[in-house]
C-alpha cells in the first residue's frame, strides 16, 4: 500500500516535472492531508475497478458473453469484429472498448458488401497468397487490411497522380537522359498494348531488335511471348507489355541498380494508370524490381503476390525458355493460374 501511495503522489505532481505548471496555476497547492485523501480515494477506486473486472469476467464466463477487460471510462476506442448474420451475410460489429456486453444485449451490425466480404486479405512479397486471393500492396509494402478490404498506404496515395495517362507519362519521360543507358540507345522502348488491359507483362529491358524498333518484345523472345499470349486465348493487342528499363543495356547485360531505380517510377505510373487485374513478371530482374527483393526467380515462380491492388505472378523469361525448352511446362502451369483468375479458357487446337 505504501508503494502505491508513493506512485500516486508522484503522478499527481507530474506537471512539475514536465514544466507545465502554468496550465495548473489555478490549482490549489496539494498539502499532505489532501494528498493522503486523494491517494486513498484513488487506491479505493483502483481496487473497485479491479473487483468489477474480475466479477464481470466470472459473470461473462457463466453467461458465455464476450468481455473487453478495459475500464468503462476508456470508450474513445472501438473494437471492430466480423460476424455472420442469420441470413448468411457478413457484418462488422463496432463495440466501444470498455463496454461490457450484457447477456441478450443487441449489437448494431454494419453490413459488408458481398464484394468486400468475399475478398481475402492480401499478401506481401514475403507471403504469397493462394490462387484465389487478391489484395493490394505498396511498391512493395505490407497491405493494410480492414475486414478483408485493402486500404492504400500513404506512400501509394502520395505517389498517385490525378488523371494520369500513358500519354502523359510518355511526355514526362521525354527524350530521357536520366541515367547512363541513354548514351548508346537508339530508341526509348516505352511500352505497347491495351491501355485498359487486365493483364500486363513486365520484362527486363529492350534487346537489339527492341532498341531499333522502339517496341518491347519483338525479337525471338518476343515472338515466343506472343505465342504464350495466344495460347491463353488472347491477342497481343489485348494485353500491355513493358519493361523495367526503357533503354537497352550494353551487350544486353542485366540493368544495374541505379538504372532500375531511375526508370521504375515511370513503370509504376504505367501500372497505376492501366490498373490491371494481373501482372506477370518475366524473369529475375522484373520480379526483383517489382517485389523489391534480391532473391532469384526460382524462389517466387508460380506464386501469387500482391502489388498495388493487382495480383502478381512471377515466371521465367521467354529468353530463358529459348535456352531451356523444358521449362516451358512450368511457365504454362503459371499461365494457367493467370487464366483461371481472368476467366480465360485456352482455345481448342485445330484438328
Amino acid at each position: 500500500m505504501h508503494n502505491i501511495s508513493e506512485k500516486l503522489e508522484a503522478w499527481l505532481r507530474y506537471y512539475d516535472d514536465l514544466g507545465i505548471r502554468q496550465f495548473y496555476r489555478d490549482r490549489p497547492p496539494i498539502d499532505q492531508t489532501t494528498t493522503s485523501e486523494t491517494t486513498a480515494r484513488a487506491t479505493t477506486a483502483s481496487m473497485e475497478t479491479t473487483t468489477l473486472i474480475e466479477t464481470t469476467r466470472i459473470e461473462t464466463t457463466m453467461n458465455e458473453a464476450p468481455v473487453v477487460e478495459t475500464p468503462a471510462l476508456m470508450e474513445t476506442t472501438a473494437l471492430i469484429e466480423t460476424t455472420t448474420t442469420s441470413g448468411g451475410a457478413s457484418a462488422v460489429l463496432v463495440r466501444p472498448v470498455g463496454h461490457i456486453q450484457e447477456p441478450g444485449e443487441a449489437v448494431t451490425a454494419k453490413p459488408i458488401s458481398a464484394k468486400t466480404a468475399a475478398r481475402p486479405p492480401a499478401a506481401s512479397a514475403s507471403s504469397p497468397t493462394s490462387a484465389s486471393a487478391r489484395g493490394g500492396a505498396a511498391m512493395p509494402g505490407a497491405p493494410n487490411v480492414l475486414g478483408g478490404q485493402r486500404v492504400p498506404s500513404l506512400f501509394e496515395i502520395a505517389e498517385r497522380i490525378a488523371g494520369d495517362t500513358l500519354e502523359r507519362i510518355s511526355a514526362d519521360l521525354g527524350d530521357c537522359t536520366r541515367c547512363k543507358l541513354h548514351h548508346q540507345r537508339h530508341k526509348i522502348v516505352f511500352g505497347v498494348g491495351n491501355p485498359r488491359a487486365e493483364l500486363v507483362f513486365v520484362g527486363e529491358g529492350p534487346g537489339h531488335d527492341e532498341d531499333m524498333q522502339g517496341i518491347p518484345f519483338v525479337g525471338r523472345a518476343g515472338q515466343l511471348l506472343t505465342q504464350m499470349i495466344e495460347a491463353m486465348g488472347l491477342a497481343r493487342g489485348d494485353v500491355y507489355i513493358a519493361n523495367v528499363v526503357k533503354c537497352r543495356p550494353p551487350e544486353n547485360r542485366t540493368p544495374e541498380k541505379d538504372e532500375v531505380s531511375t526508370c521504375m517510377p515511370f513503370l509504376i505510373r504505367q501500372l497505376t494508370a492501366i490498373e490491371p487485374k494481373v501482372i506477370v513478371s518475366l524473369g529475375s530482374c522484373a520480379t526483383q524490381a517489382l517485389l523489391n527483393t534480391t532473391k532469384g526467380i526460382s524462389t517466387f515462380r508460380g506464386q501469387w503476390f500482391d502489388f498495388r491492388g493487382a495480383r502478381l505472378m512471377a515466371t521465367y523469361h521467354p529468353a530463358y525458355l529459348l535456352r531451356n525448352p523444358a521449362a516451358k511446362t512450368d511457365v504454362w502451369a503459371d499461365l494457367k493460374k493467370v487464366m483461371a483468375v481472368l476467366g480465360l479458357q485456352a482455345p481448342r487446337r485445330k484438328s
